[in-house]
């Protein structure tokens, strides 16, 4: 890892980080909220590595010494604004209830609730991550990986940064095994298969949302599986297992709507007609649902297998 930053404002590389992207190592020690920041910052020339300009994706090399802005110097709840005072007490309440699947020294695994942020910004003055902090009295506590604000299921937070550069990387290395489940519109035709595709950010109209682009974009993979095929109203629909080897922003959401069969409730990838239709048998929110995750402790190395109970109101299309 990197050694202990000088006086918060230098990092210096050691042989455990020696040829890494700029932007990973700043990841795996300062933590994954603050990836777009950080990206950013890079991008601007506020981050500087032996006092030059750099990339996110330029590697670093030992003795490399990375210049960190004071936003980055800052504890996360200082250089965002958002104090202990600014946690609404909604939020907090929300926090108290989660239900805490495992708990160490060293990690924090929980069941997130779909219409959550996992942390501020983008119109919210704080998330989970924030008020977790202030709830179980975890300064350093650090998001492991990231869930959309709809998206429901096991969250994984380590609670150090020795915890979380391991956890990272088992991210990068696909040593973590995620299986999620979805409700999607219509009846797929093959009962399992693999869908393969190029995701890139791109500006259609209505804002800023993931595409397909095969010159640009970076492969994404997810393996699926038909569970249950439903039929209501002359709405069809079916519940798929999915298993992602690549961790890309929206992937399963992009994936399945190019594969005509978007998750049940995705006002950003859906189409009109099956939404009102989905609205139409009693369904709300978006049925995409975090089930498991498999890891190796980042200390231990123990074997460890999460898994996350339904949410309630996908019960009303799946029990009948």
């Amino acid at each position: 890892m990197a050694r202990k930053m000088q006086e918060n404002s230098v990092l210096t590389i050691d042989n455990n980080e020696d040829c890494s992207r700029l932007d990973r190592v700043l990841v795996r020690h300062l933590g994954a909220s603050r990836r777009g920041l950080i990206v950013r910052l890079i991008r601007k020339g506020n981050v500087r590595v032996n006092k030059k300009r750099c990339k996110p994706e330029s590697r670093v090399s030992v003795g490399d010494e990375i210049y960190l802005p004071a936003s980055l110097r800052e504890p996360e709840d200082v250089h965002d604004g958002r104090s202990a005072d600014h946690i609404p007490a909604s939020l907090i309440n929300k926090v108290r209830a989660l239900t805490v699947l495992f708990e160490d020294q060293w990690i924090l695994v929980v069941n997130k609730p779909a219409g959550l942020v996992v942390h501020g910004g983008s119109g919210h003055d704080a998330g989970l991550i924030e008020a977790l902090k202030q709830v179980r009295g975890l300064p350093d506590l650090r998001l492991a990986h990231r869930l959309d604000r709809d998206t429901s299921g096991v969250l994984l937070l380590a609670k150090n940064l020795e915890a979380l550069r391991h956890l990272t990387e088992s991210f990068r290395l696909r040593d973590m095994q995620k299986h999620y489940f979805a409700l999607v519109v219509g009846h797929p035709f093959a009962s399992a298969g693999r869908m393969i595709s190029h995701l890139a950010k791109g500006l259609v109209r209505g804002g800023e949302r993931m595409v397909v682009d095969v010159d640009e974009g970076k492969e994404s993979v997810t393996d699926y599986q038909v569970m249950i095929q439903f039929e209501r109203d002359g709405f069809d629909y079916a519940m798929l297992s999915l298993a992602p080897h690549s961790g890309r922003t929206h992937q399963l959401r992009v994936q399945l709507q190019g594969e005509g069969h978007a998750i049940l409730g995705d006002g950003k990838y859906g189409e009109k007609p099956d939404l009102s239709a989905y609205k139409s048998i009693g369904g709300k929110g978006l049925m995409l649902h975090a089930w498991r995750l498999r890891f190796d402790h980042p200390i231990t190395k123990q074997p460890l297998e999460f898994k996350a109970d339904w949410p309630q109101n996908w019960r009303a299309l799946i029990d009948k």
